[in-house]
């Protein structure tokens, strides 16, 4: 099968998310209740029209249970993430995160039939490798293991169960249906913790709902469609390292746009992440010939 259409749904779907990054420094709502109107309004935009045009098909129950799991499961991710970066700096819980591809590499090999190559495991190195040169080798020399360290480690988990749930589930099921289940499950969860933590649903400022508009409609609707669609026609340990090019792109936008300094480290660090994110998309094995 020709995968050049997944691959650039991938591509673009990274690029949804890599504005996220930016719109959440602007520090225009609390971080709950801004992973909460992600969901959301996600939610509203896509539910009509799967409604209307009869696009949406309720599978079955074993499948509709996972999709509801997959829903509470990506919630909790970014419920956890934001306590972990309000808790610690940005960059211990960027970085404990980003172990979401070891993990979809574990799992993949316990569970999924397509077992990760040897080609996934040099890229991951290569990545990761990238990924501590990219956010500063000051960030391990500050790691405090805390509270805020455990959620940070246990959100790349979770992100690393999503996607091998979605892997499982996309096979059987379409992907409008997937994703009308997992925001309307997302949002009804988010929406619990919101309301339990005293969170405020209403008050914010144009700008902010702006903002928050952006975020369902681009860096959850339009990105996790396009990633779910990638999803259903590549290996998971792919689409999950390649989801590491985010950090790349949601770097150079902060420095395009929020002043972040730019130094060669970085650039070295993205060259190094991108690399080993190729690695994973070649088929022949690396290896020396005899």
């Amino acid at each position: 099968m020709n995968n050049t259409k997944p691959k650039l749904a991938l591509a673009a779907g990274i690029l949804c998310i890599s504005i996220f990054p930016v719109l959440v420094r602007l520090h225009l709502t609390n971080g709950l209740i801004s992973a909460f109107y992600r969901m959301f309004i996600a939610a509203i935009l896509l539910l009509p029209y799967v409604i209307i045009s009869g696009k949406f098909k309720l599978p079955k129950s074993k499948i509709f249970i996972l999709a509801i799991i997959s829903g509470i499961v990506f919630a909790t991710d970014i419920a956890i993430w934001n306590i972990a970066i309000q808790k610690s700096s940005a960059t211990q819980a960027t970085l404990l995160a980003n172990l979401s591809p070891v993990w979809v590499g574990i799992g993949s090999f316990l569970i999924l039939k397509n077992k990760p190559s040897i080609n996934f495991w040099i890229g991951t190195a290569i990545a990761l490798m990238g990924m501590v040169i990219l956010v500063g080798f000051e960030t391990f020399r500050n790691l405090n293991f805390d509270l805020a360290f455990t959620f940070a480690l246990l959100s790349g988990m979770l992100y690393a169960t999503y996607i091998l749930i979605s892997k499982s589930i996309l096979s059987k099921v379409n992907i409008l249906s997937f994703m009308s289940i997992v925001l309307v499950s997302s949002s009804l969860f988010l929406g619990l913790i919101c309301a339990i933590t005293g969170e405020n649903f209403i008050g914010f400022s144009n700008a902010a709902w702006l903002v928050l508009f952006i975020q369902g409609a681009v860096c959850q609707l339009t990105a996790w469609l396009l990633i779910s669609y990638s999803t259903q026609h590549l290996q998971a340990t792919r689409v999950s390292l390649s989801l590491l090019g985010q950090a790349v792109l949601a770097t150079l936008l902060a420095w395009l746009f929020l002043d972040e300094k730019m130094s060669w480290f970085r650039i070295i660090g993205a060259v190094f992440l991108l690399l080993g994110i190729r690695i994973t998309f070649y088929n022949k094995p690396i290896g020396f010939k005899k």
